[in-house]
């Protein structure tokens, strides 16, 4: 199996490294790459660079955009943007709050408009308490990416206990989805199911994770389960 995993045409993903949440729970890694019609490159969540991932990325182009999707995930911002300093960086509202010593150009809002919104729409979802996380949409190959708001993490290569924690959250194995810990924290609710009618409101039929199984195919439906203990189904219908 090569570096670079094709998801459709001119977007891909790469596997990262293990890391332990917290210190503690194991988490799988995966960035997305997405050719841009100009032939630059908008990168989602970067793993830690490699010789081989970097290696992977310079074969498809120029890193124009490096895209902090929500305010947990800073893994490899800062090493994608030592490797790239022409690249943009882009970050979800909270990020730099969490992470100043991390150097960003623009801050990703509901609304404003980058180079990169003719290809790729974003929505900022509202209403959570601790996330602040940024969903994307590949208009051209129809597919949505999610970074910590639904995770399917593999049950292949987990211990029995991780197995079973994983479970209650809601996360294990290709029927995972919204974690737990996501679902209690909450704030607004309107705010949250707002910001969710605007991503059901895209065409999108497969889904890119940074954690666990992606999807081809039936995406929306996945989705729509995933969300439905929030959302009425008349709103994801």
């Amino acid at each position: 199996m090569g570096v670079l995993q094709p998801v459709e045409r001119d977007i891909w993903t790469i596997d990262g490294d293990k890391v332990h949440m917290f210190g503690v729970v194991p988490f799988t890694t995966r960035m997305t790459v997405i050719r841009l019609a100009s032939g630059g490159l908008w990168v989602h969540s970067p793993v830690e660079p490699s010789k081989e991932r970097k290696r992977a990325v310079d074969a498809l182009g120029q890193v124009r955009h490096i895209v902090a999707p929500n305010k947990i995930h800073s893994l490899g911002i800062a090493s994608w943007r030592a490797l790239y300093p022409s690249a943009t960086v882009w970050a979800s509202p909270g990020f730099s709050r969490r992470h100043p010593d991390v150097a960003i150009d623009q801050i990703l809002i509901n609304g404003v408009t980058a180079d990169w919104s003719a290809e790729i729409s974003h929505c900022v979802v509202e209403g959570h308490a601790v996330l602040d996380e940024v969903v994307f949409l590949h208009k051209t190959s129809r597919t949505a990416i999610f970074t910590d708001l639904i995770q399917k993490h593999y049950a292949g290569g987990e211990t029995w206990f991780w197995r079973g924690v994983k479970s209650l959250a809601g996360i294990l194995g290709e029927n995972g989805g919204v974690p737990l810990d996501v679902k209690l924290s909450v704030r607004h609710k309107a705010a949250f199911q707002r910001s969710l009618g605007t991503i059901f409101g895209w065409d999108f039929e497969n889904l890119v994770l940074a954690h666990g199984h992606c999807l081809r195919g039936g995406a929306k439906e996945d989705v729509s389960r995933a969300f439905r203990w929030i959302i009425e189904k008349a709103t994801l219908d």
